[in-house]
């Protein structure tokens, strides 16, 4: 009596743990459905019901894709490791780590995306799906790298600039009458006039003293003529009709 017990027991359990294995099947299979229909909360709700029956690499790994798709990526992390953790062979652990390199990706947290899509080649070295998404996250880690160079060169030499700024006021007199700069630059070009009136006037190198002073009597001569000239246009009236 006893072992009869015992065997409807064992057999009432196996039969138990079947429905309920038989049960998370249909749960998974009714989300994936929806997944294919972009019913992504739906699949999200039955994928929930197939782990509460049975925790299984592959409720975890569909969970973490409805997740995904709703871009809850930090929470859709947990269920690809969850996945990676717990598959059996090498292509689901692929997939799994595929998947989380393309979460990390678009969390921006490159290092962790790259490392996770190269862990995915070492178990499935011919994904070349993987492959194409190694290259995208190294060339935007790289791109990102370029990006910080330039923008620390610009703070460089604007800090630079800065610095060479109050250099260019040394030479300035603070409190300094405005009138007296006017005087000043005033007084400086009259100098400059002077100075260059002088240099025209002077007889041009090589000369004797002689003929020097020969050749400033000529010019002296040629400027009165000019200004004769000059006053004799300024006595005359200016053309137009008379009244």
């Amino acid at each position: 009596m006893k072992t009869s017990a015992l065997l409807l027991c064992s057999l009432f359990l196996g039969l138990a743990n079947g429905l309920l294995a038989q049960t998370a099947h249909q749960w998974l299979r009714k989300g994936d459905q929806e997944y294919l229909e972009q019913r992504y909360a739906d699949s999200e709700s039955n994928y929930r019901k197939a782990l509460e029956r049975k925790n299984s690499p592959q409720g975890q790994y569909n969970l973490g894709n409805s997740i995904y798709q709703q871009k809850r990526y930090q929470e859709a992390l947990t269920r690809y490791e969850n996945a990676a953790k717990k598959a059996t062979n090498s292509t689901d652990k692929a997939a799994a780590y595929h998947n989380l390199g393309n979460t990390f990706f678009q969390l921006n947290e490159l290092d962790k995306s790259i490392n996770a899509f190269k862990q995915a080649l070492r178990l499935n070295p011919n994904d070349k799906e993987t492959k194409f998404n190694l290259a995208l996250a190294q060339q935007r880690k790289k791109q990102e790298e370029q990006q910080k160079q330039r923008s620390s060169s610009n703070d460089d030499k604007n800090q630079n600039q800065n610095q060479q700024q109050p250099q260019s006021n040394q030479g300035q007199k603070p409190n300094q009458d405005p009138k007296q700069n006017q005087q000043q630059n005033q007084n400086q070009q009259q100098n400059q006039g002077q100075a260059q009136e002088r240099q025209e006037q002077a007889p041009p190198p090589n000369l004797s003293q002689k003929e020097a002073q020969n050749l400033l009597k000529i010019m002296d001569e040629e400027e009165r003529k000019v200004q004769g000239k000059m006053k004799k246009a300024q006595g005359r009236p200016k053309s137009g009709k008379d009244w």
